[in-house]
């Protein structure tokens, strides 16, 4: 949706104080711990942009709260798996060479949208060292979901996602689908699937301060399926609905989705 397209569908800007009405209405409440998934442009005309949503969604789960979203880098990984687009052969040593190690700090992310990459440079924002598929957090259980997360296996149970499992966080799909839903991968780690395998991947990274190309185990994650996956969940599992601003919104226990 262009602005233009936003402020025609509004009828008054959303702002900090009606996002968090919308967000206690779905169920937000102070001390979840809460994944977002989200979609700016979703949301309609939003006065102070990201930096709003962001704002809101740390007053409705207040100081004991935690807020969580993927901020993933995907091409900081091995160039000869690359498909859009893909490099010629010839260059791929010289990315494994030359690319730039993953910095918490400085690494963008890639195709997550304008609210994490807001998000992940707020003070006190702990994102996590995976350079591939980190996480950022922010509240009171930000150090024990994003403070430990290993290269290999990445998404599964020494990830950031099982640390929110184990808390009983919950995930907020914010103007996005099941496809976005990051979680599913955990449940992707834990289930016996047809054509799963253990392949390796290759990243960036710095250790002791020095840049290595550094390889690790992983599982052929797909996320193919995941939208009839999400379907089949909205139809039978605990679910909340709403509307955030103009985005349809969907709120629900991590646990129930991956089990």
């Amino acid at each position: 949706m262009s602005e233009w397209d936003a402020v025609g569908a509004a009828d008054c800007p959303a702002t900090i104080e009606s996002l968090v009405r919308d967000f206690q209405a779905l169920g937000l409440k102070p001390g979840m711990t809460v994944i977002v998934h989200s979609s700016l442009s979703a949301l309609g005309w939003v006065c102070g942009g990201p930096v709003t949503v962001i704002l809101a969604l740390e007053a409705a789960l207040g100081p004991d709260g935690t807020l969580v979203m993927p901020t993933h880098s995907g091409d900081l990984s091995d160039p000869a798996e690359w498909c859009n687009p893909p490099v010629p052969e010839a260059w791929w040593e010289i990315i494994r060479e030359t690319m730039p190690a993953y910095d918490p700090d400085l690494t963008p992310t890639r195709g997550m949208g304008a609210i994490p990459e807001t998000f992940r440079k707020q003070p006190g924002v702990i994102r996590s060292a995976h350079p591939q598929v980190s996480f950022a957090a922010y509240g009171a259980q930000a150090q024990y979901i994003a403070g430990h997360h290993p290269l290999a296996y990445s998404l599964g149970d020494y990830s950031p996602l099982a640390r929110i499992y184990d808390l009983d966080g919950s995930v907020l799909l914010l103007g996005v689908g099941h496809a976005n839903n990051t979680s599913l991968h955990l449940a992707e780690y834990r289930a016996a699937w047809a054509g799963k395998r253990v392949l390796q991947r290759g990243a960036p990274v710095l250790i002791d301060g020095e840049r290595r190309w550094e390889t690790f185990d992983d599982v052929n994650t797909d996320p193919d399926d995941f939208e009839r996956l999400g379907a089949a969940f909205n139809a039978h599992g605990p679910l909340r609905t709403g509307r955030i601003a103009q985005a349809r919104a969907l709120l629900f226990p991590q646990r129930a989705v991956v089990d």
